[in-house]
């Protein structure tokens, strides 16, 4: 599987494009912001997207998904909970002193235990809420796309619309720490870990 990292947009959002090295399908998880520098690096690997899948919600984390549907007609894919936001992208992100497009509405609906395939690859939906309540993670074996929910040390932050502190601890623990402790996981900011790590050294899951 081809895995390529991009920090986009002012608050430094990790962006994923993942590819089928047999097929070129591709997808891209949270195109947050700079569509062209996403675009550029889908077309130097050769890749087409299939899918557009959001974690959540927020804008830094689907800030780009106009311009990227609209230029590769990609199916874009969010849970049901956190669809809404979708249209809400210009408010939300002003809040901060920041701007976003509002975003078209989902082609699909994703929920708990759906699989999400592009070449030869297969990624199924955990949802995960707490720091959403239409948070999820994308799981294929060895590799875990955490979105907001996981982060190297830490946790997504709950004080947000839709954030709950009691429920993001469940599902990290209930959903995510129940995977192999080898299993990578990237995270919606900031560098990458395993799950082992975090069991043994992230001061909220002790």
């Amino acid at each position: 599987m081809i895995i390529k990292k991009l920090e986009v947009g002012p608050i430094m959002a990790n962006c994923f494009i993942l590819g089928c090295e047999s097929t070129k399908e591709a997808v891209v998880i949270d195109p947050g912001d700079d569509s062209d520098r996403i675009l550029m690096e889908l077309s130097k690997s050769g890749l087409k997207v299939k899918y557009l899948i959001n974690t959540h919600g927020h804008f830094d984390h689907v800030g780009a998904n106009k311009r990227m549907k609209e230029v590769t007609g990609a199916q874009l894919a969010i849970h049901p909970d956190d669809e809404p936001m979708l249209n809400e992208l210009s408010r939300s992100a002003s809040m901060f002193g920041l701007s976003a497009e509002n975003s078209p509405p989902a082609d699909i609906l994703l929920k708990d235990g759906d699989e999400i395939t592009f070449g030869d690859i297969t990624l199924k939906v955990i949802h995960t809420p707490g720091h959403s309540k239409g948070g999820i993670s994308l799981y294929t074996k060895g590799h875990l796309f955490a979105g907001d929910t996981l982060f190297a040390g830490s946790i997504g932050r709950t004080d947000l619309a839709g954030g709950d502190y009691d429920t993001l601890i469940s599902s990290i623990k209930e959903k995510l720490l129940v995977l192999d402790e080898d299993t990578r996981v990237y995270t919606g900011h900031g560098p990458e870990t395993t799950i082992g790590n975090e069991k043994r050294m992230n001061p909220f899951l002790r």
